[in-house]
C-alpha cells in the first residue's frame, strides 16, 4: 500500500514517532518519505556513455529529481562530461587483485556523501556478494533483454545473426546473482530484417537509456514496493 498525502506543520520526525504506536501491534513495515527531498544518486559507468548522459540531462532539466554528488567509473572515458555538469568524476581502476579495495572505498563514498541509491549505467564489472547485501535495494542495473540467449560479447551481432524481432531492456535491482534481482521496469521495441547490427545496437541504447532513468525516477518518487523477489510499482 502507497498513500500520498499533506501534512502541512508536522515534521516526518513526529510521523515516525506517532506511527511508530499504532504501527507496533500490527508488525508492519512501513517508511515515511517527504516527497520535496531530493534522494542522492551515485551513477557508475564503465566505456558505454548513453545511459550516463540520459541520467545527466534528465537531472539537469529537473525531469529527475535527484542530487548527483558524483560519478564513479573503471575508465576515464567521460570525466569531460562529468565537469561539464559540475560533478566530481571519481576514476576507480579494478582488477581482481584490487576488486576489495575499489568497493572499499565505493562504500566510504556511499557513507560519506549519503547515498540513497547507486544506478549502474552500464557500469561493466560485477559487484561482489558483500557488496549487494550491504547496497541491497538501493543498486539498479541496467541490460538488454536478451539474457539468458545471448551472453557475453557482440550481443546485438547475435541477435542479428539469429533475426530477432525484438529488441529490449531491463531494468532490476542488483543481487548477488548475476542479472536476477527483482525487476522493476522492461520495454521492448520491434525491429525487422532491414537493420543492421550498428542498427540494433543503436536502438538497443536507446531503450536501456529509457528503462533506466524510468526506474531510476520510480525509486526517487517511492514508487516501488519489494514483495519477495518481485517488485510492486505504483505508478
Amino acid at each position: 500500500m502507497r498513500v500520498s498525502f499533506d501534512a502541512p506543520g508536522i515534521s516526518l520526525t513526529h510521523l515516525h514517532s506517532e506511527f511508530a504506536e499504532v504501527a507496533a501491534p500490527f508488525d508492519m513495515t512501513w517508511e515515511f518519505h517527504d516527497c520535496k527531498s531530493k534522494p542522492r544518486l551515485l551513477i557508475m559507468v564503465s566505456k558505454a556513455g548513453h545511459c550516463l548522459n540520459d541520467l545527466l540531462f534528465r537531472y539537469a532539466t529537473g525531469t529527475l529529481a535527484v542530487e548527483i554528488p558524483l560519478i564513479v567509473s573503471n575508465h576515464r572515458d567521460f570525466y569531460r562530461l562529468a565537469a561539464s555538469y559540475d560533478i566530481p568524476f571519481h576514476y576507480l581502476p579494478i582488477t581482481a587483485d584490487t576488486k576489495h579495495v575499489q568497493e572499499a572505498k565505493l562504500l566510504e563514498w556511499v557513507e560519506q556523501e549519503r547515498i540513497d541509491l547507486i544506478a549502474l549505467a552500464r557500469y561493466m564489472q560485477v559487484l561482489s556478494d558483500n557488496l549487494c547485501q550491504r547496497m541491497s535495494g538501493r543498486i539498479i542495473n541496467i541490460h538488454h533483454s536478451f539474457l539468458p540467449s545471448f551472453k557475453g560479447a557482440r550481443p546485438y551481432h547475435q541477435a542479428h545473426a539469429r533475426g530477432v524481432k525484438l529488441i529490449g531492456a531491463t531494468a532490476h535491482y542488483v543481487t548477488a546473482d548475476l542479472d536476477e534481482g527483482p525487476i522493476i521496469e522492461q520495454d521492448v521495441l520491434r525491429v525487422d530484417h532491414s537493420l543492421t547490427p550498428d542498427d540494433l545496437s543503436a536502438i538497443g541504447r536507446d531503450v536501456e537509456a529509457a528503462v533506466l532513468a524510468r526506474a531510476v525516477k520510480l525509486h526517487a518518487e517511492n514508487r516501488i514496493l519489494m514483495n519477495g523477489d518481485r517488485t510492486v510499482i505504483f505508478r
